[in-house]
This record gives C-alpha cells, structure tokens and sequence, in this order.
C-alpha cells in the first residue's frame, strides 16, 4: 500500500509541475475543446423489416460547459444504450445503402438522449468518426 502511495505522489508531482508551466489560453482552449470518444457501437441496418446488415459506428461527443471527459465517462454506457435502442427503434438506414447509416439522425437522436442523461448543453456536437459495415458487399437493395 505504501509503494502506491508514492506512485500516487510521484505521478501528482509530475501532473503538478507539468501544469505550472503551461501557457493558460492553452489550458484554457482545452478544456473548450473537450470531446469524449466512444467506440464500437454496433447499429441495426433494417429494411423490410429484417435486419439486413450492422454498421459499428465511432463517435466523438463534443462537450460543453464544465462537462470533462472524466465527469462523462461515467454516463457512456447510458449513453451506447439509448443510441443502440433508438436505432433498433427508428434505424438509421439510407435509402439505397445497407453498409452506412444517416449520421444526421444518428447526431440528433443522441444529441436528445444526451440532453435527458447528462443535461442540457452539455454534449454540444456529435461527430460520426468512422463506419465501418459488418458485411461491406452484396447489401444493396437489387
């Protein structure tokens, strides 16, 4: 127990002179530009009522206000939730395209399940990294 004390005060140590010489409109530009990353997140394609592929999504939430990427990652797995219930739901589905998903409606689902599971202006912006398709050829509709 002793050995992780120190460790605890060798790294707060660390953390403590590396921030004293940072520049504060740095600092500052940081902390507005704080995002949360949450990977993985598998979508139902549905057309004609079967599900016909999945797309794993990577999304960036964009955060607001005193929200930190620490205060947020408690709130991820209630968030992957209602984004995997609301595209089981009302899928995502592009006409004519069973290997992506509408990034439109993706955004402004989670932007309201954001607002009800972490508050009001806290996720500011949703970005869709990346879409990457379960089954990448012979999805199309014929």
């Amino acid at each position: 127990m002793g050995t992780m004390r120190r460790r605890d005060l060798i790294a707060a140590s660390l953390a403590g002179t590396a921030l004293a010489g940072a520049d504060p409109a740095a600092a500052r530009a940081g902390a507005a530009g704080a995002s949360l990353g949450i990977a993985g997140v598998g979508l139902p394609v549905i057309a004609g009522g079967r599900i016909r592929n999945y797309v794993f999504v990577s999304l960036r939430l964009h955060l607001g206000g005193a929200a930190t990427p620490e205060s947020m990652r408690p709130k991820e797995p209630y968030l992957r939730d209602a984004l995997v219930r609301a595209g089981h739901r009302t899928p995502f589905v592009l006409p004519g395209d069973w290997t992506r998903i509408d990034t439109a409606a993706l955004s402004a689902s989670l932007m309201r399940a954001a607002a009800s599971i972490a508050g009001r202006g806290i996720v500011t912006r949703v970005e869709v990294v990346s879409q990457a398709p379960r089954r990448r050829t012979g999805v199309n509709p014929g």
